[in-house]
Order: structure tokens, then C-alpha cells, then sequence
């Protein structure tokens, strides 16, 4: 059986001054080094290599309109691609059922995909089993939760206190369905992108962690990203959590309020992966690691804060997102909205594309989305969690990109989280990296080496699995 590793604590990891730590408009810790070290590598411009060995030049990747495509739309239309000998074609795809049946059929070489999309699909969890790997997490955080202003008004009236604080928790909305139950009327209806998105496991954390039972106390249903405004407009939802722009689109128009991000349900979580089928990443290695290569150094240009502007201006095209310059460069830009008519606050990791190690595949993390899917009845027969991350999660390709790239990578697979209030840095990396937060709303901390004692601990769950086999197969 495979074993995780001794992990990465509190204890372990070297503080540094929170200052040190990017703040709006402040230059990004690591980024403008990593960009040097780049240009030391490939001073002329072009990757040296040349065209050597890319067994597939032309590809066609999709992504989803939401503002963290951005990574494959900035290597696309900035030349990223194109230096590593790479012609690629990008598809807007309508939903994340689209991406991941393109994929695993061959009409897309590879895809912008929910971080738990590549494990979804190794273990047959909603689809055909189709073993599906990424070995580049395209960001961390960028998500939120909305509700209509109707929701919103009736959660101050019957609990202003608790709506007064910040993280907001779920403590008046339990209060509105309680009050709902009793008078009779139907569940609330929320809404996220996909079963196994990161958003449907944020909402169900945030509402548990309040004790509400998403799977009895309301209605919980799918909505691609771009129509989750529309339906909340139409009366259709209550609420949603969503990536952006689709939470500013909401409270620009007037007709939603941000309750929560999801970095203030978990500070910097992998959000979204480039990820591929396994016979694919099997048959064209080097044009995998081509791929990432330019990945790496799109995501260190667009954490400059002088280039996410020039984000904005791109990704907001018709072509990609699809929505106001205005409305996009809200998070892109390091603020945030909650509230029509108030002052964006400052949130400058709510998108972040590069630093914090944000591109490494971190397997720890991957064993937590696999708790959730457990806790959660989508995992029903016993899995190895390690044994599944180190699969899927491919850390050593993303090193080998890294490496060719003269970038610091870390050499651990596996950290503990919940357990840093601020900015440390992680010394097991080929070069020390600064680290960002990494606590949770409720206060729990995960350690991946003890999956069993971290599912036992949640009072509100839906487990389908028998816990003794489960605990067989993770020893």
C-alpha cells in the first residue's frame, strides 16, 4: 500500500514577515526572479530545444468562459505557445460534461478542468472510468458564493449579528431554512457548476460547517457557470458559488450579494488543472511537458501586477469570457465586491496564478477533494486515497517542466493544511519558496497521511462506503 510521506507542519515551515507577502500593487514575491531565471534559459526568446521531440505540434484545448481560462487564452494570444513550438487552437466549451467527454473521446488533446475532474474520471465517478492525469494546477482560489438580495435581507433580519461578521458563516441561512421548515414551504435552491467541482464541495463545507444537510435541507442543483446569473435573476436559485466574473456580474447588476469566498472557506486551494487522459500523456510526453513549460511561464507573467490589466483586456474578449472589462478586472486586479454599491475591498489572492507554488500539483491536496467525494456518497467502494493522488496528480512531470525551466519546484508531494495563519516559507523546494495561508473556515486541519480520522470528524455527511474497508484500503 502506499504510504504518504512525513508531512509539512507549522512547525517545520520557516516564517516570514506577512509584509513580505504581496499586496495590492505590490510586486509578487519570486515572480520577477522566476521571469529572469526564464530568460536566463532562453535569452533569444524562443525555447531551446526548437521543435525536438513534440510528437503533436497542433492541439486543440478547450476551456470554460470563467476569468481562470486565463492562463490558456494569455499563452495563446501572448506567444507563450507558439515559443515552445506549440500551435494550439483553444474551444469554448458550454459545460464541464462537454470538457470532460472531449477529452476522454480525443476531440480535445487537453483541457481546463475542476481540480477533482482528473480524479472524478480515474475512478469512474459520473462517467465511463477514463484514467485522466494533470500535471499543472492553473490556480488557486477565484471562486465565491451568491445569493439574491431577497435571501440576503431575510438572513440580516433573523440573525444581524453573525451576517456582521467576516468570513460571513452559514449561521443565518440555517436559521431561514429552519424557519422555512417550520412555516412549511419548499427547500431553497442553490445551485453549483458540476458534482465534482470544487464549488459543489465549498458550498457543501461552507453549509455543513453551520450544520446544515445540503442533501436534505435544500435543493442543490446544476448550472453551467455563464447561466448562473440569469437564473438568479429569474427566481429559479437562491443562491450559487461560482468562479468569476459570474458573483461581480451578479452584484453589478444589483440583483445578488457575496456572501463568502472560497479562500475564506480554505485559504489557497488548488482550484483548477490542466489535465489530459492518460493514453494521451503516454503518447506524447514531450509535447505534455512543452505544454506546461509554457503554462509555468504564462502564470509567473500574468502574477506581475503590472501585466493583469492586460489580462483583463484579453480574457474579457468576446471569444473567451465574454463579460465588461469592468466587471472582470474586480478579482483579476486584487479587490473584491460583496455588495452592489460599496467599495470593492482589497483581496489580493483571490486569483493567483503562480506564486505560492500555485502551479504544482500538490498530491496532499488531491487526497483531500477525494475525502470530499467519500464524505460527500460519490466514492461508494473503497479507493487507496495516495495511491490515487500519486496517479493523477503528477508531480513529476510538472518537476521535470520546472527543472528545464531553471525554476524553483518543491521536492515534497505532500503538506499538511489548516495549520498556517500566515505566509511561511517552504524550505523542501530546490530553491526556499514563499507560501501563502492555508486555514480553514471551521478551523479543522487536514493532514493527508490520516484521510480516515479527518472523515470521521464531520458531524454532517453522506457517506455510502463501509468505513472498515475503507480504512483496510488506507493502511
Amino acid at each position: 500500500m502506499s504510504k504518504v510521506p512525513t508531512l509539512l507542519n507549522s512547525r517545520t515551515a520557516v516564517r516570514q514577515d506577512r509584509r513580505g507577502i504581496l499586496k495590492t500593487g505590490a510586486t509578487l514575491v519570486g515572480t520577477a526572479a522566476l521571469l529572469s531565471a526564464i530568460k536566463a534559459v532562453t535569452p533569444a526568446g524562443a525555447w531551446a530545444a526548437g521543435t525536438d521531440g513534440i510528437e503533436k505540434p497542433k492541439l486543440n484545448l478547450g476551456f470554460i468562459p470563467l476569468t481562470d481560462c486565463a492562463p490558456l487564452v494569455v499563452a495563446s494570444e501572448k506567444g507563450f505557445f507558439k515559443k515552445h513550438s506549440l500551435d494550439v487552437t483553444l474551444s469554448k466549451e458550454a459545460s464541464w460534461a462537454n470538457i470532460r467527454d472531449k477529452v476522454m473521446i480525443g476531440a480535445l488533446d487537453g483541457a481546463h478542468m475542476l481540480a477533482g475532474m482528473p480524479l472524478a474520471a480515474s475512478l469512474g465517478i459520473g462517467a465511463i472510468k477514463q484514467a485522466t492525469v494533470t500535471g499543472f494546477s492553473m490556480d488557486l482560489n477565484g471562486n465565491a458564493i451568491t445569493v439574491s438580495t431577497a435571501l440576503y435581507e431575510r438572513m440580516m433580519e433573523i440573525d444581524p449579528e453573525s451576517m456582521k461578521k467576516r468570513p460571513i458563516s452559514a449561521a443565518a441561512l440555517k436559521k431561514v431554512i429552519d424557519a422555512d421548515k417550520k412555516a412549511g414551504k419548499e427547500p431553497l435552491t442553490f445551485a453549483m457548476v458540476f458534482p465534482v467541482s470544487t464549488h459543489n464541495y465549498e458550498l457543501r463545507y461552507w453549509m455543513a460547517s453551520s450544520g446544515i444537510d445540503p442533501d436534505e435541507d435544500i435543493r442543490l442543483i446544476v448550472i453551467p457557470p455563464p447561466q448562473m446569473v440569469a437564473n438568479l435573476q429569474a427566481g429559479n436559485i437562491q443562491g450559487y458559488c461560482v468562479g468569476e466574473p459570474w458573483n461581480a456580474r451578479a452584484v453589478q447588476a444589483g440583483i445578488g450579494r457575496t456572501l463568502v469566498t472560497n479562500y475564506d472557506i480554505w485559504n489557497n486551494k488548488i482550484e483548477k488543472v490542466f489535465g489530459v487522459s492518460q493514453e494521451w500523456a503516454d503518447a506524447n510526453p514531450n509535447t505534455h511537458k512543452a505544454l506546461i513549460r509554457a503554462l509555468i511561464e504564462t502564470a509567473a507573467w500574468m502574477d506581475e501586477p503590472g501585466n493583469r490589466m492586460e489580462v483583463v483586456d484579453i480574457i474579457s474578449q468576446k471569444a473567451y469570457v465574454n463579460a465588461p472589462a469592468d466587471v472582470v478586472k474586480m478579482s483579476m486586479t486584487g479587490t473584491f465586491q460583496y455588495a452592489p454599491k460599496e467599495p470593492a475591498l482589497p483581496m489580493p489572492d483571490f486569483n493567483v496564478f503562480h506564486r505560492y507554488a500555485a502551479n504544482f500539483p500538490w498530491r496532499s491536496q488531491a487526497v483531500w477533494y477525494l475525502t470530499q467525494m467519500a464524505r460527500w456518497g460519490q466514492i461508494e467502494t473503497p479507493v487507496n486515497f495516495a495511491k490515487t493522488a500519486e496517479a493523477v496528480f503528477r508531480t513529476d512531470i510538472y518537476r521535470d517542466a520546472a527543472k528545464e525551466l531553471g525554476i524553483p519546484y518543491p521536492t515534497v508531494d505532500w503538506k499538511s493544511e489548516g495549520t498556517r495563519a500566515e505566509s511561511w516559507t517552504l524550505a523542501d523546494a530546490t530553491r526556499p519558496i514563499a507560501m501563502g495561508p492555508d486555514l480553514f473556515l471551521d478551523g479543522r486541519t487536514f493532514a493527508p497521511a490520516k484521510p480516515m480520522d479527518y472523515l470521521h470528524g464531520f458531524e454532517v455527511s453522506r457517506l455510502k462506503i463501509d468505513m472498515a474497508a475503507l480504512a483496510e484500503t488506507n493502511i
